[in-house]
């Protein structure tokens, strides 16, 4: 149904290898962008029902943050390995999954899984395949952070929000870079928004190119946003190895609390997750 193998994509033949990437399930009709792309990493999530992530791709952070505080945005949920909060559905889809209940204590419960130490990359194409939840209170996000984080710490290590978005607002998506200087709010952001659309309703493609001196990030194909060294207010930390995020946060200062007009539970639906590294 899906295919892994690796691939050198041309802007002159990228349309019709993106579609027979996307396998039987996939109507997108997404191009990768004008430069040439090999495929070195993906995860289809071609796992049977019920089943936990690939141990050999993902590992999960558990529990609300190093020093309980909500992973230093105040978020309340706690993280878990269970399938219920995150493991592959029926159709072939990775589901995260933010569910009210008490926890560990903690009132609601959700998954955040990440490649790091088992795979990280400078520099590439980045995309994932999403349907997003939605809610007050709702935070999904599809992230890179620096792998020197735990040595340097962070913004230092560097942080490049691919897509984030606020439960409350389901039609706008925000991109933001994260360094020294610039981070927290205080972080190099742009939105990107549906007039008559939202982003839950159906699969988004989400992307970032990224190079040695430039960041571009993508919606459905559209680039929306362009960073450079001179666009940031600090220092430019993007020049090592990042590894991949993707997790439904249940509150925090992002996005506030949930309220009783939220539904839960709330499920983060990825098809897949490339990433390339760009053939000169």
């Amino acid at each position: 149904m899906k295919n892994n193998s690796k691939l050198i994509v041309s802007a002159a033949i990228c349309s019709l290898l993106f579609i027979a990437l996307s396998g039987c399930k996939k109507d997108d009709t997404q191009k990768l962008e004008q430069r040439n792309w090999e495929l070195v990493w993906s995860d289809e999530f071609n796992g049977s029902a019920g089943e936990l992530p690939d141990s050999a791709k993902w590992q999960f952070d558990i529990g609300n943050g190093p020093n309980n505080d909500g992973w230093g945005n105040a978020e309340l949920e706690y993280y878990t390995n269970r399938p219920v909060n995150a493991s592959i559905d029926s159709n072939g889809y990775l589901a995260l999954t933010a569910r009210s209940e008490l926890y560990s204590g903690s009132a609601f419960t959700s998954a955040r899984i990440k490649t790091m130490s088992l795979f990280e990359q400078s520099y590439g194409r980045f995309e994932a395949r999403i349907k997003t939840p939605w809610g007050p209170g709702i935070w999904p996000a599809f992230w890179l952070l620096g792998s020197d984080v735990n040595t340097t710490g962070w913004p230092q290590c560097g942080e490049i929000d691919i897509m984030e978005l606020r439960g409350q607002k389901p039609n706008i998506i925000n991109g933001t870079l994260h360094g020294p200087g610039y981070s927290g709010a205080g972080g190099i952001t742009k939105s990107f928004a549906f007039e008559n659309a939202r982003f839950d309703v159906d699969f988004h493609l989400f992307a970032v190119e990224w190079g040695e001196d430039y960041i571009d990030l993508f919606v459905d194909g559209t680039l929306y946003q362009q960073l450079t060294p001179d666009n940031v207010t600090g220092n430019w930390v993007f020049n090592h190895p990042f590894f991949i995020i993707l997790n439904v946060a249940v509150g925090g200062n992002y996005v506030g609390y949930p309220t009783s007009q939220t539904p839960f539970p709330q499920t983060m639906l990825v098809d897949y997750v490339r990433v390339y590294k760009e053939v000169k």
